[in-house]
């Protein structure tokens, strides 16, 4: 079994958004004691490279108080959502406003942002296009899986984009039109709550998307999307 578990909430507006912030801190600690009182005791728990990555594994181990160990996969790490807007902004016809964007804003930037990077049509603008983003997740899917064929737990910390990159291409492997691959990678970007768990069962015939977004442990508050 594979859990990919989302990090918890970062610091949006700070001068270093790869920060928990005091929610982000909370929610790991509660999805840690959370995967413990169900038993979820994991052979290897693997994270991106980022910060946030790093201090949601350092939260929910103190939670859960496991003794799991620890490594680092950058495969798992989220794409550079600031130089995917940047570069939608640098167009002529997208200059930014005169003024720091507020969430709101941002978020329509960002859909629009994203849709012309996933389009197909703009890949050299990026230094990490979108298929180059897929496959790297995809190598990361692999090693992951690899490591829990033989019955063994594995906890993945990661981001939004990558694990909605993930449960993509596990429930339509064989995608090639660029808009459905935006579309379905869009549904599960947009929704995915910080410290949710995604469930991939690993069996014979590969894996396969059990559950997707788990978030009953978290209440009032500690429920966030960015």
């Amino acid at each position: 079994m594979v859990l990919l578990v989302r990090h918890g909430q970062a610091s949006f507006g700070a001068d270093d958004y790869d920060v928990l912030s005091e929610t982000g801190w909370a929610q790991s600690r509660v999805l840690g004691r959370w995967l413990a009182s169900h038993g979820v005791v994991p052979d290897v728990v693997l994270r991106g490279d980022m910060r946030r990555h790093r201090e949601t594994v350092e939260g929910m181990v103190e939670g859960a108080g496991w003794s799991s160990s620890v490594e680092a996969d950058p495969g798992w790490n989220e794409f550079d959502h600031l130089g995917v807007v940047s570069a939608y902004l640098a167009l002529p016809e997208n200059a930014a406003p005169d003024h720091e964007l507020d969430r709101r804003e941002f978020q329509q930037v960002f859909e629009r942002a994203t849709q012309r990077w996933t389009g197909g049509d703009h890949d050299e603008d990026y230094p990490e296009s979108f298929p180059a983003f897929r496959a790297r997740v995809a190598g990361a899917v692999d090693r992951a899986t690899a490591l829990a064929g033989s019955g063994s737990t594995v906890v993945v910390v990661s981001s939004g984009g990558p694990i909605a990159t993930a449960c993509g291409s596990l429930v339509a492997p064989d995608a090639a039109d660029p808009a459905l691959v935006w579309e379905l990678w869009g549904r599960f970007n947009t929704v995915v709550v910080n410290t949710s768990v995604t469930r991939v069962v690993v069996g014979s015939t590969g894996p396969r998307l059990l559950t997707f977004n788990e978030h009953s442990h978290l209440e009032g508050d500690l429920l966030t999307y960015r």
